[in-house]
């Protein structure tokens, strides 16, 4: 079947080319004008994208965005008029994968859609492997991970982070390596992301295991991942 994408977009001359452009390329398109019509349309079918304009005018697009990181970690590519640094940094660490700035050419979304689904189906080849410590168990079928015996529950861009570490244990990953391995455009994507990320990953391996932390920081050079269980040797 093909893969189902939404345009959450008020502008219709936007829209139409949008949906021209996708349908082309082999994909099935839906377009909402409005942030409500659209939620409405994911309540009730399947989506594989969302491609989801900024300045809609009966809800901000980031707001739609936290709203359905509560419920999908569906990938979610933001259209904007607005360039400032600050709004591609909020759109990224809500939860968005791609983030595109008004004006741009159609062909350029759809280039950018199949390579965000190409990079989140992307799967090593053991449906659940466990890492090379006890620590952790990866579950990369259904996409999460347990930590301490307990399912760590992540957001989309938490667990990609923290698998590309547990896959290269004791490894130093720059953020450029991590950015490079997570975002479908890592060029725009800046450090302070990786950082808010990182975080709140810390955050919550801490509620589990508060004496405990896993995630080594290398200052200016990156992060790395220890999988021993405290006081194990190695």
């Amino acid at each position: 079947m093909p893969d189902r994408i939404l345009i959450i977009e008020d502008e219709p001359a936007i829209a139409d080319a949008l949906v021209y452009a996708l349908g082309t390329e082999g994909f099935e398109v839906h377009w909402c004008g409005l942030a409500g019509d659209g939620m409405q349309w994911l309540r009730d079918n399947p989506v594989d994208l969302l491609v989801l304009d900024v300045g809609l005018p009966d809800e901000s697009g980031f707001e739609v965005c936290r709203r359905i990181r509560q419920f999908s970690a569906m990938p979610i590519m933001f259209l904007t008029a607005r360039k400032e640094e600050v709004d591609r940094i909020v759109g990224l660490e809500i939860g968005a994968d791609d983030y595109v700035v008004k004006p741009f050419s159609p062909r350029e979304i759809s280039a950018r859609v199949r390579a965000i689904l190409r990079r989140t189906r992307a799967e090593p080849l053991s449906s659940e492997q466990p890492e090379p410590a006890e620590l952790f168990l990866h579950d990369v079928e259904r996409r999460r991970i347990r930590y301490h015996m307990q399912w760590l529950e992540l957001t989309r861009y938490e667990y990609l982070i923290l698998s590309t570490l547990l896959r290269r244990p004791e490894h130093v990953l720059s953020r450029d390596q991590l950015m490079e391995a997570v975002w479908a455009d890592p060029g725009a994507s800046l450090d302070r992301v990786i950082d808010t990320h990182i975080k709140g990953i810390r955050t919550k391996l801490k509620r589990i295991l508060p004496s405990h932390d896993p995630i080594v920081t290398h200052r200016g050079l990156g992060y790395s991942i220890n999988p021993q269980r405290p006081g194990a040797d190695g």
